[in-house]
């Protein structure tokens, strides 16, 4: 019979945020998968359970993955914790799902505690559409196309980062976010545990020695991408709003009329320009 793979969330900070199907899951497998073994050790000796461990993280994810799914195959049951949260999120665990998956394995989710979520509900900053970004990359494109996509982003983002990057993509994101509002969640449910608001300006000069992990919760930008351009269009003159129109094959009289919705002005007054 083949076993079962359980994505069981862990506590974020307190230790009792764990529910009780978690811990009863926890007791229940043959071998709990964790990120780091002697930090799941300490949340074990809480719980006063004891089961074998083996390590899965980010370096060894490509080997551990077959080894467990041997695991699996010969009907032992496991749990893959995180160092806390939820795992996959931000997190190791996307490529021995994929891998359950391929071979038939059934892969059961055990929901809680998320610091994203956590950070987003107690924000008061809009929850209704909200994009997760995790931590920005390090490589140079790609983290500029992650900022432009916060640049525009029409949904609140929520972003991940440690504290020896956070002045960085603070002062990054200064440039970027204008005026939005943007709440920064240090050590979320820890003894520390703070939510400071401002601008991203306002949050680089309030964060002196950072400490601690942080998620980052920035407003959405109100500005559609449709505005923002139209803004730039009215900055021109009138007749350099004209070429730019004519440059994308359009005819005088619909010029006129796209200038003058522009401007929030009657067509009238922008063909008596051109007379």
């Amino acid at each position: 019979m083949i076993g079962e793979l359980y994505i069981v969330a862990t506590p974020i900070g307190n230790l009792e945020d764990i529910t009780l199907r978690a811990i009863k899951t926890l007791e229940q497998v043959d071998i709990i998968a964790a990120e780091d073994t002697r930090h799941t050790l300490k949340l074990l000796n809480h719980l006063n359970i004891n089961k074998p461990m083996i390590s899965y993280h980010r370096h060894n994810e490509e080997i551990k993955t077959d080894e467990l799914i041997n695991r699996l195959l010969e009907g032992k049951n496991i749990a893959l914790v995180s160092d806390a949260g939820t795992p996959v999120i931000s997190d190791p665990g996307e490529e021995i799902v994929k891998k359950c998956l391929e071979n038939n394995i059934k892969v059961i989710p055990i929901p809680g505690a998320c610091a994203a979520i956590t950070a987003l509900i107690a924000s008061g900053i809009d929850a209704k559409e909200f994009t997760f970004l995790g931590f920005l990359p390090l490589n140079k494109k790609n983290r500029k196309e992650k900022l432009e996509q916060i640049k525009i982003g029409e949904n609140t983002i929520i972003l991940y980062e440690a504290p020896h990057k956070l002045i960085q993509t603070l002062e990054e994101l200064s440039t970027i976010t204008e005026n939005r509002r943007i709440v920064l969640a240090k050590e979320i449910t820890k003894i520390h545990e703070s939510f400071t608001t401002g601008t991203a300006e306002e949050l680089k000069n309030k964060v002196q020695q950072p400490r601690g992990e942080y998620v980052i919760v920035i407003e959405k930008n109100e500005k559609t991408i449709k505005q923002e351009q139209i803004e730039l269009l009215n900055k021109l003159s009138v007749e350099e709003h004209y070429r730019y129109y004519e440059k994308n094959g359009l005819d005088k009289k619909e010029i006129i009329k796209k200038i003058a919705k522009d401007r929030n002005v009657s067509k009238n007054d922008i063909y008596k320009e051109f007379i």
